[in-house]
């Protein structure tokens, strides 16, 4: 098993996502609503797995399968559904890499998502505790995958939930 790499903020993640949001917009054209920067990579100070998690957001779901298409021919790695009606492809570079997931327009899970990372744009104290939390389970968990995202689970529930509270 490989170590979990949780890494200091780095200010070049937000240029990394807009040549990737570049790229990917050109690929899918006008069958795409938006294109996001999610995860820990999004929240400017917070650490996070030197990787970009975006999402983009196609206007129907109807063009998912040809969406999925284009992305596997565009040299991304296919990792399929991820059990929430959103499929996942990542592409890896020297130091960093790309998470993307496709999904439709009134996806719960990116939805949530959306959520969570405007919550700790908006709390850094929320975004302090969730970087100590993510360190603290990396040192932890020993290379278990499981374990870490596991144990995640309650902060990111917890913390969607305050953050629908505010809509």
């Amino acid at each position: 098993m490989r170590a979990i790499k949780v890494v200091d903020y780095d200010p070049s993640w937000p240029r990394l996502f807009a040549e990737i949001n570049t790229e990917v917009s050109a690929l899918l054209g006008d069958r795409l609503l938006s294109i996001d920067h999610i995860g820990s990579t999004s929240v400017p100070g917070l650490p996070a797995k030197p990787k970009i998690d975006l999402a983009a957001v196609m206007i129907s779901d109807a063009f998912l399968p040809a969406a999925i298409e284009i992305m596997l021919a565009a040299d991304f790695v296919f990792h399929g559904d991820t059990g929430e009606q959103r499929w996942a492809f990542t592409r890896d570079h020297d130091g960093y890499g790309f998470r993307l997931y496709l999904c439709g327009p009134n996806n719960r899970a990116h939805r949530d998502r959306i959520l969570f990372r405007d919550y700790l744009r908006d709390h850094p104290e929320r975004a302090r505790a969730y970087a100590d939390l993510k360190r603290r389970l990396a040192a932890e968990a020993d290379g278990d995958w499981d374990f870490y995202t596991g144990g995640k689970t309650e902060f990111v529930s917890e913390t969607v939930r305050l953050a629908a509270l505010r809509m």
